[in-house]
């Protein structure tokens, strides 16, 4: 494909993109939603689900991080979800201390977090069946390819551009050393 035909590729898949993003998308976060979640609330058990140990058992740290990666949120707010997941009438998840470090938590599904999950994945596959039913077997197979190897091309460029924003030290240059003359004439080097 030339150059000119693969800008407009670009373009043509951006057409396509931003409109699914908000409408199919959001409807597939309705019906995780199940009726009772914030969007952000329903993120985080998906990233529990999909991240952690086993599904259940995540460090609070690592939501908070994941989470940032696909919205603009603070950590208050993402502690406010936390909250409000641990409480009735939902009491979804835990918070457990790691007993590696005190001052880290694990978020925990709750015997019940766990029901509502699965609960949440019924109802997004039922909603994406209703679409993939009117798909043949050949879109479905190069439809989960596409999905899948865009999402590995978008973690390869993350990747990239966070190398990118490490400072680089040259391990052959030393730290500068610098002398210091404090009240009295005393000398002192850092």
């Amino acid at each position: 494909m030339d150059l000119s035909k693969r800008k407009q590729s670009s373009k043509d898949f951006l057409d396509l993109f931003f409109p699914i993003h908000y409408l199919v998308g959001m409807q597939i976060e309705d019906a995780l939603k199940c009726g009772v979640l914030t969007r952000q609330q329903a993120c985080l058990l998906w990233t529990i689900h999909t991240r952690g140990t086993d599904g259940k058992k995540m460090r609070r740290k690592d939501i908070a991080h994941a989470l940032a990666s696909w919205y603009e949120v603070t950590s208050s707010a993402i502690s406010k979800s936390l909250r409000a997941l641990s409480k009735p009438p939902l009491n979804l998840i835990t918070m457990v201390e790691d007993p590696e470090n005190g001052r880290e938590k694990f978020v925990v599904l709750t015997p019940r977090g766990v029901q509502f999950v699965e609960s949440m994945m019924r109802n997004g596959t039922a909603f994406v069946e209703t679409m993939v039913e009117r798909l043949s077997d050949d879109e479905i197979r190069s439809g989960i390819h596409f999905l899948a190897r865009v999402t590995e091309i978008h973690h390869e460029l993350a990747s990239e551009a966070a190398a990118k924003q490490k400072p680089k030290r040259n391990s052959a240059t030393k730290p500068k050393r610098v002398e210091l003359i404090i009240e009295g004439g005393t000398r002192v080097h850092s």
